[in-house]
């Protein structure tokens, strides 16, 4: 038994308003970076499909940089560390960890003989360093601000010079090696958000919350004028990118619009409206090759159209927030993989190709906990807003008709043939049919965690936090304690029947799995012990005889339900993050999801 990694479906950048975004660009022009929680994302610019995720630093990354011989990428994280790794390998070995100063990582930058690096931020005793990459010994100090460094940029030509921006309104200019501060720069009147150099060396810009870019001769430092005038933006410019010519740059601005800059004359070329909405603001950008990426407040990536401006070329969806909930579904012949996230978000991925959207129109508002797709097509949902939807998966749009409302918080559904629906809410659980609740079962002596309806719908499990799984028999529209019930080995997570509906698994905080055999009287098939934490996840493959099941333990494992000892271990499924939802596309193909907000597909041998 064996498994391999196939698709990596990336999480957005983790975006937060009023903080720009920093993008990073290899120098060959094929992959961008970013940071979301403990990961650094490498994505292909022109398959974003194709990606790969670094998650090493055991703090929140926030930067993340190529080194300009792009065999390195040096990312710092808000405990003040950055490390410094391979990217030719696939397992991006570690060559260096320094701490500079301790505190968050704004931004970073390399020599053009990606030697030296400066990096700067929060620090508690300084903002700013430079040091060699190989010995982390100084190479000069960064000085000149009284509060936060926001960004910092090395020119890439001799002789070098250093820039750094500050929430303290200043620029600050350096020249170099060792990095010594020459003058400060105060035409902002608020925060310096953003200061790079021209790829040649010649200019450099900064950009302030105030709406204002400013333009400079790259050697001198001396002031050459504002772009667009009196005011570049009408909203702050959280990010500048220059062209790979040094003839124009794009900034990015939470007026919500990106503009493109011709630098010789001063003024905007284009003006991109990137939308109405204040998840609209435009936080980072970058200008890489013929691509020009600008990030939304939403966490969306955007390519820009030169030629259609009010409309991008394409918009890279997904999550920016931990994946709770997961399932599969097949639809025209495709498979697609359905998500829902910590902030009631839904997206659906292309299984094949990684194509996703979203859903139109307004959904839930709050962490999506179970999903599930019922023989009519439609997606039935449950979330902490106390609502459980069905949406229909061909449609593609939430409808407000379609809602069903609860007493209390679901944190459970399930589905069976025949638009038979169980939620398990807080203290009740719920029998809904065709959409419409019919039966409510409530002053339970147990509380309810999770339930499973039988696929030919005679029987509805409930389980509960005292170990127990109830049976109630499913009479029209009632659901009929008769008394039966079975033990789990601890409170129970998850279960759900084989597809075939011969099996019942449940999983439990004693990190035990227990299959139960329906047809005899749900007697004990198997336990299955692996786990070293609490289970949370379990979901069956189509051949009713591998299930796999997921822990707070970050493993991932697929079960032979004959022989409890044949099992599959997938360790570090989603590294350094506890896996929230499995799903399975065929036999051999699983889906799992977790709190770094990607979606992973494996492809695995008996």
């Amino acid at each position: 038994m064996s498994y391999e990694l196939k698709h990596v479906f990336a999480s957005l950048p983790q975006m937060e308003r009023g903080v720009a975004k920093v993008l990073g660009g290899d120098p060959k022009g094929n992959n961008f970076l970013y940071t979301n929680g403990k990961s650094v994302i490498i994505r292909n610019i022109n398959n974003p499909a194709i990606a790969d995720i670094y998650t090493e630093h055991p703090h929140q990354v926030t930067v993340a940089k190529y080194a300009p011989s792009g065999f390195y990428i040096a990312s710092g994280d808000v405990s003040g560390k950055i490390r410094i790794w391979d990217t030719t390998q696939k397992e991006h070995l570690l060559k260096y960890e320094y701490q500079p100063f301790g505190g968050k990582i704004k931004d970073i930058a390399w020599t053009e003989d990606s030697k030296r690096i400066a990096c700067v931020g929060e620090g508690r005793e300084k903002f700013g360093a430079v040091f060699l990459w190989d010995t982390g010994s100084s190479v000069g100090e960064i000085s000149g601000h009284s509060k936060v460094i926001n960004s910092v940029d090395i020119k890439q030509t001799r002789p070098y010079r250093l820039i750094s921006g500050s929430d303290d309104n200043c620029g600050a200019f350096f020249e170099g090696p060792p990095f010594k501060f020459k003058f400060s720069i105060t035409d902002h009147s608020r925060f310096v958000n953003c200061v790079r150099f021209s790829p040649d060396g010649n200019r450099f810009c900064t950009a302030g919350a105030d709406g204002q870019i400013f333009l400079y001769d790259g050697k001198t430092g001396e002031k050459i004028c504002a772009l667009g005038g009196a005011k570049a933006h009408e909203g702050g410019v959280y990010a500048v990118s220059w062209s790979p010519d040094s003839s124009q740059l794009i900034s990015a601005s939470g007026d919500k619009t990106v503009k493109l800059w011709d630098v010789g004359t001063s003024t905007a070329l284009t003006t991109f409206n990137m939308g109405a909405d204040v998840m609209d603001q435009q936080l980072g950008c970058l200008w890489q090759k013929d691509h020009l990426l600008s990030v939304s407040l939403s966490g969306y990536i955007n390519y820009l159209d030169k030629s259609n401006p009010d409309r991008p070329l394409r918009t890279i969806k997904g999550h920016s927030k931990s994946i709770q909930s997961l399932t599969v579904h097949k639809n025209g012949g495709r498979s697609y993989i359905y998500s829902g996230s910590h902030d009631g978000h839904i997206n659906y991925w292309d299984a094949e190709t990684g194509e996703n959207n979203d859903f139109s129109g307004k959904g839930h508002s709050n962490l999506v906990t179970k999903m599930a797709v019922d023989d009519a097509d439609q997606l039935v949902t449950c979330s902490m807003d106390d609502t459980v939807r069905f949406t229909s998966v061909t449609k593609k749009e939430y409808s407000a008709s379609n809602l069903v409302k609860m007493d209390v918080q679901p944190k459970h559904v399930s589905v069976a043939a025949g638009g038979l629906a169980l939620a398990v809410c807080i203290g009740q659980v719920v029998f809904l049919k065709d959409k419409k609740k019919v039966f409510t079962l409530d002053s339970l002596d147990y509380e309810p965690e999770a339930g499973a309806i039988h696929p030919g719908g005679s029987t509805a499990a409930v389980g509960g936090a005292d170990g127990k799984v109830r049976l109630y028999s499913v009479q029209g529209n009632t659901l009929k304690d008769e008394g039966k019930s079975v033990e789990a080995k601890g409170p129970v997570t998850d279960m759900a029947y084989s597809k075939d509906g011969a099996y019942l698994a449940v999983t439990d905080e004693k990190k035990v799995v227990t299959v139960f055999t329906v047809a005899d009287n749900y007697s004990v098939k198997n336990d299955f012990y692996g786990h070293h934490a609490k289970v949370v996840t379990l979901a069956w493959s189509p051949d009713n005889e591998h299930f796999a099941s997921g822990g707070m333990d970050m493993m991932v494992y697929v079960w032979t339900v004959n022989d409890a000892d044949k099992r599959l271990k997938i360790p570090d499924a989603h590294r350094l993050h506890h896996v929230s939802g499995l799903a399975w596309i065929d036999e051999h193909t699983l889906v799992t999801t977790s709190h770094d907000a990607s979606v992973k597909q494996w492809t695995l041998k008996f």
